[in-house]
């Protein structure tokens, strides 16, 4: 299991709107094949900056997410508030004591 992690950085004064946008939009990719559940999180210190979390079986299922229309439908609803390109990285399953 994979987590994605995406900071999105959304133009201010936009940030409600987004928010209506990501709520259309969550359903979508959690629909994917081989995602286990997103969610997405408003930052404390600066209120324009939103951290998405997506649990995908692996990166090769984040990968073939975005070649497909559902892909197409995510970007249509959340790309047009970002400021820059969000950061996407993934990480490994947790550290286990």
């Amino acid at each position: 299991m994979m987590l994605e992690h995406a900071l999105l950085t959304v133009q201010p004064g936009s940030e409600s709107d987004f928010e209506d946008s990501m709520r259309e939009a969550l359903p979508i990719i959690e629909g994917a094949e081989e995602c286990f559940g997103a969610e997405v999180r408003r930052q404390a210190e600066d209120g324009s900056v939103f951290l998405l979390l997506v649990r995908w079986s692996s990166i090769d299922a984040h990968m073939a997410f975005r070649a497909t229309p559902r892909f197409e439908a995510w970007r249509a609803l959340t790309h047009p508030f970002y400021v820059v390109t969000p950061s996407v990285t993934h990480f490994f399953e947790p550290i286990q004591r």
